[in-house]
């Protein structure tokens, strides 16, 4: 086993090291005078590069199958030049000595594939020259930049489109995080494509300069340093010029071809091979070849001995692929088995996203993509500012239309649940008023179906009218978004379960280990912090600062206590963090509190339905909630908020009172008022100074008082 794993070191350290190793030896190869053993192998590597490079790109299904491709063209590029420079030199040192001074692989590319003739040497290069400069590296760069620019064009509405698909849970968070990978690396791959096919073009200017540097060096140092006569100078240094030439321009050429194949692929499930094999296996094409090849074999002049059997094959390839036509898999979607119509899947009958925004008819245009889809951009920015606020990962809000629904309505449901629906009016807007708007606005009057507001359905065109007026102006999918907003707020323990839980734990452990091991199994087990964690959720209290909330519980060893009583306990812990979602630290705190008399009026009535939920007789109770509107009615107005400041045996009930009419109102205990923090009190209810326009209500002897 140690062995092994020294191997794997030595393995990685070897990958690891190699990329700096073969630069470094290529600036060395420019550098340092080579023998002409090197260059031979040298230029064969190259040949093999080449080669291989150009079989990955054909085999490649879609671009970004090669995503390495413009590195790996740079550092061939590279290698080729490096390997030029080294030849270059080779050629005007030795070139004197005879054909063979560059090495056996110049020589026979000199001699074998040009006849040993440098005039027909100095054409062939030129139309191999024109072909990779002219044709397939201009087309491939032109191609480069085109994609580039329509790719980081498209990306914006790619990354919607994903948020979309997101947010109507047609993907998972993983899928869509792969997709949006995915996209970026397209957009780089594009980019640096754009930028590699400039490599490919300068080396073949480089291959045309220094085929001239050696040709024009070889001449004069051959007729000036070795007394040689200008014929034996030309056939010598051009036929090595060429050569060395040849040998550095086949090469790019491949890798010219492999670049072009890359930057015109189509994504596919196919190698190019087989995506050109499927798209020609059709009979249709065939039959015209067979029968215009057939005609032109029939012309007399024309040589029948070539035309007609390649008509002869093109009418088999017709015929045989009539009898087994090619199916282009690609093109094929499959087709999920439909069940019988009496089978019931439990698909039918249940609802998997807890979230869910149904939406009319004349509504869809609002999640359609194609429109850009407003509304899905709202409601993942809503979804990421929530989970930061609350402190978990939302669900997804899965979002259908609902042709039941009239055509301009929307509904939201929680759990199954309808909690809240309006309507809305996508091609006009909402102009809510703040009180002080002035009039003259014409609209459909109706409230703000998020905080109950007046407000009017104007036309677009009205827009700045009405904010001159004074009024605030939102669109439809702003009203849709801000309402999903408040539910989910005043819903979140709806959202929270034992997988968020666990999920939170998990996370706890990674960065406070400890903390987590004395927190679960023992004492406490999955149910019981997540039914804590609903308990807080439930009261408007976030979760963001976890590790404050477990080193709560493990400080009250709560394994004794009740749920509600561990509660209790739990906050009091918390009251700093508590107060500080509801004012700054250096504000104090607006409180409303309950006057001596009526704070034990209520604790005798919680010690005597210590049992009940809604320990309060009702008319008193109905009371309570009117004095507390009435003194909370301004604050809101003035957008500040308070708390209502009660005995700790009194809070749990009276804070179920109170959430059921004004459920932005807290209710704290005098225990979670940290010592440092200042309270103003605004109002006390049942004092005779405060909310003098509340006649005293008649109570029975056990609830006597005055509120």
């Amino acid at each position: 086993m140690n062995s092994l794993a020294t191997m794997r070191i030595w393995s990685a350290t070897i990958r690891s090291g190699a990329l700096p190793v073969a630069i470094l030896a290529l600036v060395m190869l420019m550098i340092v005078p080579v023998p002409s053993m090197v260059l031979d192998i040298g230029f064969i590597a190259n040949i093999m590069i080449s080669l291989a490079v150009l079989m990955v790109a054909l085999n490649a299904a879609k671009p970004l199958d090669f995503s390495a491709f413009p590195t790996v063209l740079l550092l061939a590029t590279l290698f080729r030049l490096a390997l030029n420079v080294a030849s270059t030199r080779v050629v005007l040192v030795d070139g004197h000595l005879g054909p063979t001074a560059a090495g056996n692989i110049i020589e026979a590319f000199g001699s074998f594939l040009i006849g040993g003739d440098y005039i027909v040497g100095l054409f062939v290069f030129a139309v191999l020259l024109i072909i990779n400069l002219v044709v397939i590296t201009k087309g491939a760069g032109r191609v480069s930049e085109v994609s580039a620019r329509f790719t980081l064009d498209a990306l914006p509405g790619k990354q919607m489109a994903i948020d979309a698909d997101l947010n109507a849970g047609l993907v998972t968070p993983e899928e869509a995080k792969q997709r949006r990978q995915d996209v970026s690396t397209e957009a780089d791959f594009y980019g640096s494509m754009d930028g590699a096919s400039k490599f490919v073009k300068g080396d073949a200017v480089a291959g045309l300069l220094i085929l001239f540097v050696n040709i024009f060096g070889g001449l004069i140092l051959g007729t000036v340093s070795h007394d040689m006569n200008m014929g034996d100078a030309a056939q010598t240094y051009i036929l090595l010029a060429i050569g060395d030439a040849l040998v550095a321009q086949i090469p790019a050429l491949l890798l010219s071809i492999a670049a072009a194949a890359i930057v015109t692929r189509v994504a596919s499930p196919f190698d190019l091979s087989g995506q050109i094999g499927n798209q020609f296996g059709h009979a249709k094409a065939w039959g015209p070849v067979a029968f215009i090849l057939g005609l032109l074999g029939l012309i007399p002049a024309m040589p029948q001995m070539v035309i007609l059997p390649a008509a002869t094959i093109a009418a088999g390839l017709f015929w045989y692929l009539r009898k087994n036509p090619i199916v282009a898999k690609e093109a094929e979607e499959p087709v999920a088995e439909k069940d019988p119509p009496h089978v019931i899947n439990w698909s039918d009958v249940s609802e998997t996203a807890p979230i869910t925004l149904e939406v009319g008819y004349s509504l869809v245009e609002l999640v359609d993509e194609d429109k850009g889809a407003p509304l899905m951009s709202r409601i993942t920015g809503i979804r990421r500012q929530l989970s930061r606020e609350l402190g978990f990962v939302l669900p997804l809000v899965k979002v259908k239309d609902n042709l039941q629904l009239p055509g301009n309505a929307y509904r939201i449901n929680i759990a199954g649940v309808t909690i809240g629906e309006d309507e809305v009016h996508s091609k006009e807007l909402l102009a809510l008023d703040s009180g002080d708007c002035l009039e003259g606005i014409e609209g459909r009057a109706v409230k703000d179906p998020s905080f109950g507001l007046d407000a009017l359905w104007i036309a677009q065109d009205k827009r700045s009218d009405a904010v001159a007026a004074g009024y605030t102006v939102v669109d439809a999918p702003t009203v849709i978004a801000t309402h999903i907003n408040n539910v989910i707020s005043a819903n979140a323990d709806e959202l929270f379960g034992m997988d968020e839980t666990q999920a939170m734990l998990d996370t706890l452990k990674e960065a406070y280990p400890h903390l987590a091991e004395g927190l679960t199994p023992q004492p406490y087990s999955l149910a019981s912090i997540t039914k804590l964690c609903r308990a807080l959720l439930k009261e408007r209290i976030p979760l963001k600062d976890f590790r404050k909330i477990a080193e709560a519980m493990v400080n009250v060893g709560g394994a004794e206590l009740e749920t509600p009583a561990l509660i209790e306990a739990v906050r009091q812990q918390l009251g700093g963090l508590i107060v500080q979602t509801i004012v700054p630290v250096k504000m104090p705190l607006p409180a409303i509190t309950f006057d001596g008399e009526l704070e034990g009026l209520l604790t005798q009535s919680v010690k005597a339905g210590s049992d009940s939920q809604w320990p309060f007789e009702p008319e008193l109770a109905n009371r309570i909630i009117g004095s507390v509107s009435d003194a909370v009615e301004p604050l809101q107005m003035a957008a500040r908020s308070c708390a209502i400041v009660t005995s700790p045996i009194c809070r749990p009930a009276i804070s179920r009172l109170i959430q059921a009419q004004l459920s932005d109102v807290p209710v704290l205990s005098f225990l979670e008022i940290p010592e440092t923090k200042s309270v103003e009190v605004i109002a006390a209810i049942g004092s005779k100074d405060s909310t003098p326009a509340l006649p005293n209500p008649t109570v029975n002897a056990d609830q006597q008082g005055e509120i």
